[in-house]
């Protein structure tokens, strides 16, 4: 539901402008959303929920893909392009629990649920009580699934809660500087064929600059880290005054034993410049070490949103 409300979403900004053109929406189904029953992190490669819209896009069967941005690779196949980006929904975590219980306030021993392990690895930080567990399926199967009893919270992105409407199920907003949100996060992004001019030119009409600017600076941040490997790594830029950026990004380890994070502001017309300073300087600490440890044992696994 949530992947064809962001394709509504984009086509609502669309049409307007293009009212001569038709569209037809193409449902794909990707990897990712019919491994249920495995962690996000076991599936396999990279790009699992976008491996099957990308061979769609190569073959001539679709002209463009919505995506959850989030989901996107930093790492591109050269056929390929992110032709724009859009409308960012708050890019927070958020904590959904029975009776809107905070975080704080959970009982020890109680169940979270989330399948990301930046979420997982930052929160056991600060609740080293409580037990995180694996969950998958869409928000509305999440909810069912805590509404059932089989867990006594969930995290989950607030961005899809607000598209789907469901933001009375928020117990607590988490700040970036408590949880940071995935790279992307509340981001919706367009990926179509390299040289495929009109399709480009159609897209190059919606294309939020601002917002494209914050994307390229935390891309940037995750590429220079290695968005390939299975780690914990969360950015979000912000805009100050002036058209600079800042850029806070976090690396934690997964036993929840440490987080380290950094920040840096430079001008936004030089962000992919500033996300790859930053993650040069965060590789240049103890941070490093929660970087190669994975990937030498997880280098081609999926680090879950």
């Amino acid at each position: 539901m949530l992947a064809r409300l962001q394709t509504d979403i984009v086509l609502n900004v669309l049409i307007p402008r293009l009212p001569q053109r038709k569209f037809e929406i193409v449902t794909v189904k990707t990897r990712g959303d019919k491994i249920l029953d495995r962690p996000i992190a076991e599936v396999g490669d990279r790009g699992v929920f976008v491996k099957e819209l990308e061979e769609s896009l190569l073959s001539g069967a679709v002209d463009f893909v919505v995506h959850s941005l989030k989901d996107l690779p930093t790492e591109l196949p050269a056929e390929l392009t992110l032709a724009a980006v859009l409308n960012r929904a708050d890019p927070r975590d958020v904590l959904v629990s029975r009776e809107a219980v905070t975080f704080c306030n959970l009982p020890a021993g109680a169940r979270v649920a989330t399948s990301s392990r930046r979420r997982a690895a930052q929160l056991m930080t600060r609740r080293k009580d409580l037990k995180f567990i694996d969950i998958r399926g869409n928000i509305q199967t999440r909810l069912r699934k805590l509404d059932e009893g089989e867990c006594d919270a969930m995290v989950l992105a607030a961005a899809g809660l607000i598209r789907l409407e469901l933001t009375d199920r928020i117990a607590e907003y988490f700040e970036p500087e408590f949880c940071t949100p995935a790279v992307s996060q509340g981001v919706l992004g367009i990926e179509c064929r390299s040289t495929d001019q009109s399709i480009l030119s159609m897209l190059k009409q919606i294309e939020d600059q601002p917002v494209r600017a914050l994307i390229t600076a935390e891309r940037a941040f995750l590429h220079e880290l290695g968005g390939g490997c299975s780690v914990p790594v969360g950015a979000l830029a912000t805009s100050l005054p002036d058209s600079i950026l800042r850029l806070s990004g976090c690396i934690a380890a997964l036993d929840g034993s440490k987080v380290y994070r950094a920040s840096l502001t430079g001008p936004q017309n030089v962000a992919d410049k500033l996300g790859t300073e930053l993650a040069k300087q965060m590789l240049s600490t103890e941070a490093k070490t929660v970087i190669d440890s994975l990937k030498q044992t997880a280098s081609n696994t999926v680090s879950p949103p």
